[in-house]
């Protein structure tokens, strides 16, 4: 059974930091793309950041570019995602995701990602 469990979601001022883990228990192989969305109130689910299977590839959205920097630490099945200079519009519902169907894989679209994880709330207040 495959799980994803995100972590280190919270509540803090613009301009502050948070840093967000998944952690990805029960698949077969380390060989797999990880990303993450971001979903807000009352709008669609947006790619965030993916990172390589050997974490050397990465790829960002403009709107973080530059402010979030994502990682991964294969010994210990996780990814990170660092959060820097936080705005009010990074406030959503952050998810995990896996794609275990593309090992090289880099896709910013959702629907190529098989396992989600449940999410966790990252709320910036002005």
């Amino acid at each position: 059974q495959v799980q994803l469990v995100e972590s280190g979601g919270g509540a803090v001022q613009a301009g502050g930091s948070l840093r967000l883990s998944c952690v990805a228990s029960g698949l077969t192989s380390r060989t797999y793309p990880m990303a993450w969305f971001r979903q807000a109130p009352g709008k669609e689910l947006e790619f965030v950041s993916v990172i390589s299977w050997h974490g050397t590839d990465t790829r960002y959205a403009d709107s973080v570019k530059g402010r979030f920097t994502i990682t991964r630490e294969n010994a210990e099945n996780t990814v990170y995602l660092q959060m820097n200079s936080l705005k009010p519009e990074d406030t959503a519902v952050y998810y995990c995701a896996v794609d275990s169907r593309t090992p090289w894989g880099l896709a910013v679209v959702s629907f190529e990602y098989d396992y989600w994880g449940q999410g966790t709330q990252v709320t910036v207040s002005s």
